[in-house]
């Protein structure tokens, strides 16, 4: 049987878990995710555990924070005046935002402190600074 090499276009189905076992993804009553092996379509430590499989391999693989969406990067969080953000937006933690870069560019934010003066938004992934584990399972190749 043929083994999954760099540049091959693969599916798989997957289960991502935090290392508590919480599950913040799956393609689980989905179509399998396609992808270009190597090709940075999908995080670092995901892609390199792929060359070698063939299909119908099941692995489960466990990727540090550094290898799936980073450290958290303090720079990233930014606290903002209360009275710069429209009266209208419910403010929460955990409400997710949506800022606007200077150069137009949608910023996804989660608020993660609140006081009278000020929110504090994060602009990191959600998974940034988390080590992750994805149970996976090579559907085909080509």
């Amino acid at each position: 049987m043929a083994e999954v090499k760099s540049g091959d276009k693969v599916a798989i189905h997957y289960t991502g878990t935090l290392l508590d076992g919480t599950t913040f993804d799956s393609s689980d009553g989905r179509d399998p995710l396609e992808f270009e092996v190597g090709s940075g379509q999908i995080i670092p430590g995901l892609d390199v555990a792929i060359p070698g499989m063939q299909v119908g391999d099941k692995k489960t693989v466990k990727i540090a924070c550094q290898d799936a969406y980073g450290p958290l990067n303090p720079e990233m969080r930014q606290a903002v005046p209360r009275e710069g953000i429209p009266a209208d937006i419910p403010l929460e933690v955990g409400t997710q935002l949506q800022m606007q870069t200077p150069d137009g560019q949608a910023l996804p934010v989660m608020v993660v402190e609140l006081d009278e003066a000020t929110v504090t938004l994060d602009a990191n992934h959600p998974l940034a600074g988390k080590d992750l584990q994805f149970d996976i399972e090579l559907m085909k190749i080509g």
